[in-house]
């Protein structure tokens, strides 16, 4: 097989099915085990050179003796073949669910008697035409049923193979299963609420003719700006290393400024590391809705393959990713991630009104996305790299509303009606990012800045304000609330690198888009996701500690790990290597014009240089060069002209 160049690249199948053999060999998994993910073990990872087969961490489980493990083990390398070095058993009901879990639990639903009885109650013949998608029960494990590995259903119904499923919710009726022996064990029957009659296809023509559209073309005759080595990207001023995990989807390594010839680290590490969606809604086919997306299902496998004209458009570079399945079968996902340029209109622009003359530079930013499909959902995340050394991270949230049955002439008292006898709940989306910060070097220092009025009497006509840092030292004091009002945000400065004013030089972390947790306190919803409470938290780096929700958050005790767990060590920040967890979040009150597909909701994050350089870095960017028949010489600008098609 062939080895990995870098130790940052995503696992290749060949590494994949390497070591599940060896997993399989051992007689301790069973002869029908089930698999939950493989990914680097970083920590070790990155101080080896290439070639050496890289360190792993695989999760298996014997569900017929109630027993999982989280395996240890070794890729082969030019010198070594490879090997398993570790057997650590893991409470065999916290791995996540895989999609092949979730089919059979499925099919178990459909094949059993009560749930058949129930369908038959509501006027549904056939249980072929029935979804049931398995939810995470953390928190609402019932008593009776404690230690098993469960998972609860939400279940929909289709009048043809084709039809939209998500539009038909299957109300009051709720199954719980047992996800080893793949068993109903219980039938939760809160009444006959009626099947939704009204379609909810969104597919051309459904619903009239299609518009017309005049064609829209991208053309770079020169190619792509810029160059892919293996899974390294290089583009103007910037580079970076793409990797893939099976918990993360994409994650970016390595991200560095190139200034003249000299590198300039900004970042290690950057991912959305977990998402949580808590639904607000008492409904008893939606009280139970809270989900750790990645932590109790994992983005990787959930990555969709995108496609040119569709997805992405332009001169594209696509890269392939790998995962292993509910089975232990390597599957390789074409075209996981895209890689693009595009116009981003102005960078900056001055008109001299006293010459006429107008000096203006257009924006280009590289894009590298990927999109996950979480059953009604789909979420993709755009990170940009702009020519003045921003950063930033978009998340497109689309898809499908995730809906609840309402009785005729009954009005939500939590959310909207979206059609005749579907209410869609008020929820929420909350994305916790990893970024390990390297600003100038693995050492940094982190401070909050906001606004304040000056008080003292040199404030001679009350309009003087001022920005007050206060440093970070400690993680006790790095649970963070971000307030717009007061122009809030975070600093990661270098220790060892100034500006030519004196100032260390750094980076700055903006976060626009925030959403208080609209839960009691006490509630599983508060218990199970407590980082939610926070905009930003920031911990030493340590290669245990990698999710902020916790390493094993499916049916874990509520708030036992992750992010508000650590910091109660209260390590000192102060001249470390800053490990940053910025939580983006977003209040979901639903709107009729959002169905039956909704279009993209656009929230994220920025990363912005602040003293970094000593001026723009953007002043060498050449001008744009008019559009034929503009009227003004061909040139919109002085300078060398870039040509713009």
């Amino acid at each position: 097989m062939t080895t990995a160049a870098h130790w940052t690249d995503p696992l290749t199948a060949p590494e994949i099915a390497e070591v599940v053999a060896l997993v399989r060999a051992d007689p301790r998994i069973g002869d029908r085990p089930r698999f939950w993910g493989i990914a680097v073990e970083e920590g070790m990872a990155r101080a080896l050179a290439p070639g050496q087969g890289r360190p792993v961490r695989l999760v298996v489980m014997n569900p017929q003796a109630h027993l999982a493990w989280e395996v240890g083990a070794w890729t082969s390398g030019t010198d070594r073949p490879a090997s398993i070095v570790s057997w650590m058993p893991v409470d065999a009901r916290r791995p996540g669910v895989s999609s092949e879990e979730a089919r059979l639990v499925a099919q178990a639903c459909r094949e059993d008697a009560e749930f058949q009885k129930a369908l038959t109650a509501r006027g549904i013949a056939d249980a072929a035409l029935v979804w049931v998608d398995p939810e995470s029960i953390t928190g609402f494990e019932p008593a009776d049923l404690a230690g098993r590995r469960l998972s609860w259903g939400t279940v929909w119904h289709r009048e043809s193979e084709d039809d939209n499923g998500y539009a038909r919710p299957v109300a009051g009726l709720v199954p719980i299963v047992d996800l080893e022996t793949l068993t109903v064990v219980r039938i939760e029957d809160h009444g006959v609420i009626p099947v939704a009659a009204e379609g909810g296809n969104y597919r051309s023509g459904t619903w009239g003719p299609d518009r017309h559209v005049a064609p829209l073309e991208i053309s770079q005759p020169e190619g792509p700006g810029f160059t892919v080595e293996g899974q390294l990207v290089t583009w103007q001023n910037w580079s970076f290393r793409v990797g893939f995990t099976h918990r993360e989807g994409l994650v970016l390594h390595d991200i560095t400024y190139h200034d003249g010839d000299e590198p300039r680290p900004v970042v290690r590490r950057a991912a959305v590391n977990e998402m949580y969606v808590p639904y607000l809604d008492s409904d008893p086919t939606a009280y139970r809705k809270n989900f750790f997306d990645w932590g109790e299902y994992g983005a990787g496998p959930l990555t969709a393959s995108l496609e040119l004209g569709c997805d992405c458009l332009g001169e594209i570079r696509y890269f392939d990713a790998a995962v292993v399945n509910g089975h232990g079968e390597a599957r390789t996902i074409g075209n996981a991630i895209c890689l693009h340029e595009e116009d981003f209109s102005v960078l900056w622009k001055h008109v001299n009104t006293r010459t006429g003359e107008a000096d203006v530079r257009r924006s280009r930013r590289l894009v590298i996305s990927f999109f996950a499909t979480v059953a009604n959902y789909d979420y993709g995340f755009y990170w940009s790299f702009y020519q003045d050394g921003m950063i930033d991270l978009e998340i497109k949230l689309t898809g499908i509303l995730s809906v609840s049955g309402i009785a005729d002439g009954q009005e939500p008292a939590y959310g909207r009606m979206v059609a005749p006898n579907v209410q869609a709940p008020n929820h929420q989306h909350y994305f916790g990012m990893r970024l390990d910060m390297a600003v100038d070097g693995p050492v940094n220092r982190l401070y909050e800045v906001h606004a304040e009025v000056e008080e003292d009497d040199r404030n001679l006509f009350g309009n003087a304000c001022r920005m007050v840092r206060t440093p970070i030292a400690s993680e006790r004091t790095a649970a963070r609330a971000s307030d717009p009002a007061r122009s809030v945000h975070w600093l990661v400065e270098s220790t060892t690198r100034t500006n030519r004013f004196g100032d260390r030089t750094a980076y700055r972390l903006t976060l626009p888009n925030t959403a208080r947790l609209y839960a009691r306190p006490g509630s599983v919803a508060a218990r199970k996701a407590p980082f939610v409470a926070k905009q930003l938290w920031a911990t030493p780096y340590d290669p245990e500690q990698r999710f902020i929700a916790g390493e094993y958050p499916n049916q874990a005790p509520l708030g036992e790990d992750g992010v508000t767990a650590w910091q109660e060590a209260d390590r000192s920040l102060d001249g470390a290597e800053i490990v940053l967890w910025p939580v983006v979040g977003v209040h979901h009150h639903p709107r009729p014009e959002e169905w039956p597909i909704m279009s993209v909701h656009r929230i994220g994050m920025r990363l912005e240089p602040d003293g970094f350089f000593d001026r723009n870095p953007a002043l060498d960017l050449p001008a744009p060069r008019a559009h034929e028949g503009a009227g003004h010489g061909g040139a919109c600008c002085h300078g060398p002209a870039e040509t713009v098609h």
